[in-house]
């Protein structure tokens, strides 16, 4: 961010070359840009963004949440509670060992 412009990522095709991307301001990209390879005229193409950076727990409730629209879970009762194994009397560790 430089003079209170915000700077996007947009991608280029060019026939050449290939794929390059170029960082300019929003809103300002042209349909059509000169490679930096081969300086001939490569366009613009549309793909989807990159939310390779969503941290696991985001992502795993946006998909609970689109599948419940769909499909909610239906459950007949509460899930069993889950009890922590008995710990064994302190004493015990103190009695002679064979």
């Amino acid at each position: 961010m430089t003079g209170g412009n915000f700077m996007a990522t947009y991608e280029y095709l060019c026939s050449d070359c290939g794929p390059f991307d170029v960082r300019l301001a929003i809103g300002s990209a042209p349909a059509t840009h000169d490679c930096p390879g081969c300086a001939g005229e490569a366009r613009r193409v549309f793909s989807s963004p990159s939310l390779a950076v969503t941290p696991y727990g985001l992502t795993a409730s946006r998909e609970r949440e689109e599948k419940s629209r769909e499909a909610p879970d239906v459950v007949s009762a509460p899930p069993p509670r889950e009890r922590p194994a008995p710990r064994p009397h302190p004493a015990l560790s103190r009695l002679p060992r064979p």
